[in-house]
């Protein structure tokens, strides 16, 4: 490397040195806020695999509100875009949106269930789709991982399936409880990293 390039790359991290230690000085200093919150996102997600059924009711209320949301702005969207052909159909399809999270909510059951299935049906294309793409990357390194993840992603598909509708109860409520737990564990080992680090590497 020449010695031009390397003193521009050496004023570079002299840049940002000071923007990444602020950004560690308040990690530092608010460390105990982070443990709090991950610790919040493992009770919740201790809470929602001992009442999965509750939990998937919460998701699914979760996902109507936020339809319902979407839908309302694409409206307000249509109301000023142009030309009118455009606007219209804009409309419709924020309309359908909002009226597909209000049923949503309605029915929160029903939906849970057919949520269910399209999880089930998506984890099982994504497994075959995952296992061809192994298969053509057979001359590479380490395609086996990527069969296993699509042979995973089939079985835990085909499970979900083999249960319906009775799987729809409690399958949402299980994925939002084991994201939770995932989330909070990791905010947790943040906010310890940020406790003892001296500075984070550029």
């Amino acid at each position: 490397m020449e010695e031009g390039e390397l003193e521009m790359m050496t004023r570079s991290e002299a840049s940002r040195a000071p923007h990444t230690g602020v950004h560690t000085a308040r990690c530092r200093a608010k460390w105990g806020w982070i443990v709090a919150l991950g610790a919040l996102f493992i009770l919740g997600g201790a809470f929602a695999l001992l009442n999965v059924f509750a939990a998937t009711v919460v998701a699914i209320v979760y996902i109507a509100a936020a339809m319902v949301v979407a839908g309302a702005w694409e409206i307000i969207t249509a109301f000023q875009m142009r030309p009118w052909g455009r606007a219209v159909l804009w409309g419709v399809v924020g309309a359908m949106t909002l009226f597909a999270g209000v049923a949503t909510a309605r029915f929160p059951i029903l939906a849970a269930v057919s949520f269910t299935a399209l999880v089930g049906a998506l984890l099982i294309a994504g497994g075959v789709i995952k296992m061809a793409l192994a298969y053509q990357l057979r001359d590479l390194g380490r395609w086996e991982l990527i069969a296993i993840a699509g042979a995973l992603s089939f079985v835990l598909g085909a499970l979900i399936l083999a249960e319906w509708p009775a799987s729809g109860l409690y399958v949402m409520g299980l994925f939002l409880g084991v994201n939770l737990l995932f989330e909070g564990v990791g905010w947790v080992a943040m906010g310890l990293a940020a406790k003892t680090a001296e500075r984070i590497a550029v």
